[in-house]
């Protein structure tokens, strides 16, 4: 059971929607239980840390939670409607695990983050000016816009990684999910992508759902105890939940903000 209070107004009375809604989610792979009877809901603006062991069921709730996989029992809501109902994916950047991705496949760097774009109201229409700027940005602030006509496979898999990181981030997300994001990344890229996610955290409406196997990393920003456990499954969230400290209401400002500090520090590895 979620162990938070149901508070859906801040001191200054803004409303807090429930952007998943998680109720009774059972889910089994060959007759064994890796879900059981799972409640939980992240809200506006929350963080949340998922944290498990292999075969926890962290990737397998993420499918879930995108329409992906589809639960035994129980029911998932996203921004209010029922998942198998729900139509506005473009407003949902993942990131899934690197390994899931077939580097064979030929389209370049630019066509991969141009892609976050692609909605369904979108697929058929011109990409404007605007959109172009949106994907330079994007791959300007993860430090691959001298990739940008590579093909994706010819990339290192930190390369890769930063690639669909922007991919997610183009579109201007309200929920961002994160499946082992930094999972192939380099010490220091790790360092500056947890850098940027915090600063978004608490600059933009934008609320997290992140699987990862850094501890270090979740608990210094999500606190030592979990907020709830299912099983072998551990939830740590962060609420930031004063909309007045949302200065920015465009993703430009972050991606920007983000390669200046960047710059600052010491080269990327490839």
């Amino acid at each position: 059971m979620d162990k938070r209070p149901d508070v859906s107004r801040n001191a200054g009375g803004a409303c807090h929607q429930d952007i998943i809604t998680i109720r009774g989610v059972s889910f089994s792979y060959e007759q064994k239980r890796v879900i059981e009877n799972l409640d939980f809901s992240v809200k506006e603006r929350d963080f949340v840390g998922l944290i498990g062991s292999n075969g926890a069921g962290k990737t397998t709730l993420l499918r879930m939670i995108v329409g992906l996989l589809k639960p035994e029992q129980g029911s998932i809501s996203l921004f209010g409607e029922p998942a198998d109902r729900f139509k506005q994916w473009e407003r949902i950047g993942y990131v899934p695990q690197k390994n899931s991705f077939n580097p064979l496949f030929p389209t370049t760097v630019r066509e991969v983050v141009m892609s976050g774009l692609y909605g369904r109201k979108k697929l058929f229409q011109r990409i404007t000016r605007a959109d172009a700027g949106k994907a330079d940005d994007a791959m300007h602030a993860m430090r691959i816009e001298d990739l940008a006509d590579k093909r994706i496979g010819q990339l290192s898999g930190g390369q890769q990684q930063r690639a669909f990181l922007a991919r997610a981030m183009i579109n201007n997300p309200s929920l961002l999910i994160l499946d082992e994001p930094t999972v192939g990344i380099d010490a220091e890229t790790q360092e500056n992508f947890f850098h940027m996610i915090k600063h978004m955290h608490k600059h933009h409406n934008i609320t997290f759902l992140m699987v990862s196997h850094d501890m270090d990393m979740i608990r210094s920003y999500l606190g030592e105890e979990p907020l709830q456990q299912n099983g072998k499954l551990k939830f740590y969230v962060k609420h930031t939940h004063e909309l007045d400290n949302c200065r920015e209401t465009d993703l430009t400002h972050s991606l920007r903000d983000l390669r200046k500090s960047l710059d600052e520090r010491q080269p990327v590895p490839s």
